[in-house]
């Protein structure tokens, strides 16, 4: 419940356009300065009540320019980065003064180690070039406070071998949360950042070519002796949109192309690309399979069953056309920047003839794809026709119903 209420205050303060980082980081701060500023309240009250009063009044300034910062932060987060800075500098300089009242390193207390912990919200909270001024204005300090401590020595007030002890011991347990509490943080952001780069490159790669990839980035090309490629396209896609807002167009395809996603995950296939309104898909690879015609098949099957549900933004039904076509390919990524894992060889060129010489919400596949497919799927033979850089290809249609009859007895001409 009290997470509840903690993430629904910090969400009212989210600023718009602000990033996940950004509020992390402020809602870490801001939970800090609060932690800070009540506790070195406490310390006030502690020195004073021992006798200390000069002691209690620098922790009792310290608190409250900890509480001011407090509610500037929450009145300006976009101002966040300076008012840490500003705070992390104040703080080590009434820690330095304080630890130098109380007689500096030989009260045992030793309460200039706080001085760290502020180098570690400087890392957390504020950019390198205030990181930098922090650690120089840390080593000043410090180097003063440690030039003058025979003089800060003479001074020192007597204080008992219980309260330095007791006091030691508590500096030290919340020094080690601290400092434990801001590693983990920065574990998990390291973490987050790492799975958001992984999920990211397997929306490009395939799991197994994107581990090989951090593992090795020189050039990755496999051969495959069996792989089933699909090319889809909608039918008159660009003329649609050329009467089109230019948003419409995109959210369309979006949504088409999501469910093909689906889809090809549901039937274990690879998408490889899209290019326009054109889909690409194959079956066989980075894994090979021994079913990824069938796979590949259904898989056609569906999106033409899909494209049923989808219009276009003028009402007019969309239509799709596919071909399909398996063989050998070599399959690798390419490019340094913005690369992709593509797919060349003969059976890439001929899949993709097979959709532009297809027909409108038909499944064209050649004859390598019907053998394969003999005895489990029906097809209609649609005969000859001139496929460029091929000459006259025999050709089928995949219907839309498993076959009916044995592989011996299917004719090899048609249903």
């Amino acid at each position: 419940m009290v997470r509840q209420y903690y993430d629904r205050f910090w969400a009212r303060l989210a600023q718009p356009g602000e990033s996940e980082t950004r509020r992390s980081q402020r809602v870490l701060g801001t939970t800090i300065l609060l932690i800070a500023s009540i506790s070195t309240a406490v310390n006030a009250l502690r020195y004073a009540a021992i006798g200390l009063g000069e002691v209690g009044q620098v922790y009792a300034v310290m608190a409250a320019g900890l509480a001011a910062a407090l509610a500037l932060g929450i009145a300006f987060p976009q101002r966040f980065e300076t008012i840490a800075f500003v705070v992390i500098l104040f703080s080590i300089t009434c820690t330095v003064v304080a630890h130098n009242l109380i007689g500096g390193y030989a009260s045992g207390l030793q309460i200039i180690q706080w001085t760290i912990i502020n180098l570690v919200f400087a890392v957390l909270f504020t950019s390198r070039r205030y990181v930098l001024l922090t650690v120089a204005y840390f080593i000043l300090l410090v180097a003063v406070s440690g030039l003058r401590q025979p003089q800060i020595e003479s001074l020192a007030p007597g204080l008992s071998p219980g309260f330095v002890g007791n006091d030691a011991t508590v500096n030290i347990v919340l020094m080690g949360l601290l400092i434990t509490g801001s590693g983990l943080y920065l574990f998990n952001q390291i973490e987050r950042y790492r799975r958001k780069a992984d999920n990211l490159l397997l929306n490009i790669l395939p799991g197994s070519i994107a581990e090989r990839l951090k593992e090795d980035p020189s050039t990755i090309a496999d051969g495959f002796k069996e792989v089933t490629v699909l090319f889809a396209d909608i039918v008159d896609f660009t003329a649609l949109s050329a009467e089109a807002n230019a948003v419409d167009v995109v959210c369309k395809l979006n949504e088409i192309f999501s469910e093909f996603d689906l889809l090809a995950a549901r039937h274990g296939l690879e998408k490889i690309k899209t290019i326009g309104d054109a889909y690409m898909v194959a079956g066989g690879l980075p894994q090979p399979r021994n079913d990824h015609c069938a796979a590949v098949a259904a898989f056609a099957l569906d999106i033409v069953a899909e494209m049923d549900r989808h219009k276009a933004w003028d009402g007019r039904p969309l239509r799709i056309r596919v071909g399909i076509n398996t063989g050998p390919v070599v399959a690798g990524v390419i490019g340094r920047q913005k690369f992709i894992y593509d797919l060349w060889g003969d059976a890439v060129n001929v899949a993709s003839r097979m959709e532009s010489n297809g027909l409108s919400n038909q499944i064209q596949v050649t004859q390598a794809v019907r053998d394969e497919l003999a005895g489990r799927y029906e097809f209609e033979a649609r005969g000859p026709i001139a496929v460029k850089g091929k000459g006259q290809m025999t050709t089928y249609l995949l219907l839309d119903k498993r076959a009916a009859r044995s592989p011996a007895v299917a004719s090899p001409g048609g249903a």
